[in-house]
């Protein structure tokens, strides 16, 4: 496969056309909202922020460049996914795509891809594309990033060109999380986005809810 027909695949794996159901996931989003702590396209801008420097964004950044890695241990790692999940339903929404995205992707190229947390399922996929660790990783964040931009869109609600000003405003911090993330090591793990997590925390008891988390 030459480099313009891997990338074209793993821009179609991380498309929202992609069945991984990402449209039905928020990351807490859909609680910090509804208490009203979300009412901007700033406001969504400082969040999102928060989650892809602190929060998940980093810490599945670290764990898909571990897993694009010759040798990768890809059992370990995503042991370690599951463990560093701080809530019930981070730990289905990562589970739930990655398992979507493994099914898919052996579908499609008849490897072998066990269901794994979503950013092991795709490292371990990716790592036959042969691209960059700094492209693959910056093209997830970017669609992680675009899914929360989406659902903030149908929720706050945003206009459509305001979400957009707020992915492009991001597109800096993906481009440098990315670039640290392709040497990063298992020491690097960690976060501290912990108004994301407790919302996560608040999303599983409230009585009306449009997204899964």
């Amino acid at each position: 496969m030459n480099a313009l027909a891997a990338r074209l695949t793993l821009v179609q794996w991380l498309s929202p056309a992609f069945p991984t159901g990402a449209f039905a996931y928020s990351h807490g989003l859909e609680a910090a909202i509804s208490e009203g702590k979300i009412a901007s396209g700033a406001d969504l801008a400082l969040w999102l922020s928060g989650i892809l420097e602190f929060g998940a964004g980093w810490q599945d950044a670290v764990l898909l460049s571990l897993s694009l890695r010759e040798g990768a241990d890809h059992a370990a790692l995503d042991d370690l996914a599951r463990a560093l999940q701080p809530t019930a339903e981070r730990l289905s929404e990562t589970l739930d795509q990655g398992a979507a995205l493994s099914v898919t992707i052996a579908s499609l190229t008849r490897r072998d891809l066990p269901a794994r947390a979503l950013p092991v399922s795709l490292g371990e996929a990716a790592a036959g594309l042969a691209l960059p660790a700094t492209e693959v990783i910056a093209l997830y964040l970017h669609a992680f990033a675009s899914n929360l931009v989406s659902a903030a869109v149908r929720f706050v609600p945003l206009g459509q060109t305001e979400g957009q000003a707020v992915l492009a405003g991001l597109h800096p911090c993906i481009g440098k999380l990315a670039g640290r993330a392709a040497t990063a090591g298992e020491g690097d793990l960690g976060g501290a986005a912990l108004g994301a997590d407790m919302a996560a925390m608040r999303h599983e008891t409230m009585d009306t809810r449009i997204f899964r988390t």
